[in-house]
């Protein structure tokens, strides 16, 4: 496969998230299993588990927690390897993270929606007006948006007064990533915004020659990926063993 495909992008940019020299995907029953303190795959001293394709990269926070992991994980299908009842049934796992969907963009894929008869405004991220929007939509949530992160100007849509029913941008993520994150008001959702806001933001990144990245564990967040056109490449799961 291409390493201009959005496949070969996508294991490119999560090598060089493991943080560890000469870091490749695995192959099928067999992942790479690395140990990697610094890796960004999972949170500190957790386990990290990405997939792409049939193919799988795995960090480990010790030589201990690596040696474990392999020797229970190997031959496993990868679709099994990011499924919590699955890993916490071979591995003692005191804490998950995920599964979360990882979707992609190719050029020239973008679905833009029907119009919502709304227009579509910009903000800077950490306006103020989002800070109005993450407390309304509760930490859980906002955490999960990611809206904190942005880099790229922020595509709104709003009430009709200061406040802001939907918000999208991106972070620019290491090998020309760009990491969507997208919200939507409790009370907005349902209408289309966020798939409004979700394919300017998309727009944006594609002009600049990004790759777009969309990660979702909420079912309502992975179907407005893939009405954009996002095609689901993999998933993550994080780990934190006993």
């Amino acid at each position: 496969m291409s390493i201009d495909s959005p496949a070969g992008r996508a294991r490119a940019l999560w090598q060089e998230q493991a943080a560890a020299p000469d870091a490749v995907f695995g192959t099928p029953g067999r992942p790479a299993v690395l140990v990697s303190p610094a890796s960004s795959l999972a949170p500190p001293s957790w386990v990290g588990v990405v997939t792409i394709g049939d193919t799988a990269l795995i960090t480990a926070p010790t030589t201990r927690a690596a040696d474990s992991v392999t020797t229970a994980l190997a031959g496993l299908p990868t679709d099994r390897l990011t499924d919590p009842a699955t890993v916490t049934g071979l591995l003692p796992v005191a804490d998950t993270l995920g599964p979360a969907v990882l979707a992609y963009l190719a050029p020239n894929a973008l679905r833009p929606p029907r119009a919502t008869g709304t227009p579509t405004g910009r903000l800077t991220p950490g306006h103020a007006a989002l800070w109005a929007l993450s407390e309304e939509a509760g930490e859980e949530d906002a955490g999960e948006s990611g809206l904190e992160e942005i880099t790229s100007p922020v595509f709104v849509v709003r009430d009709g007064g200061a406040g802001v029913l939907a918000a999208a941008g991106y972070a620019h993520w290491p090998r020309d990533t760009a990491h969507l994150c997208v919200l939507t008001a409790p009370g907005a959702r349902g209408r289309g915004f966020a798939r409004q806001v979700a394919s300017e933001a998309t727009a944006h990144a594609l002009a600049a020659g990004l790759l777009p990245q969309w990660r979702a564990r909420p079912a309502a967040s992975r179907r407005v990926a893939a009405a954009l056109g996002y095609r689901e490449l993999g998933a993550q799961l994080s780990v934190r063993l006993v």
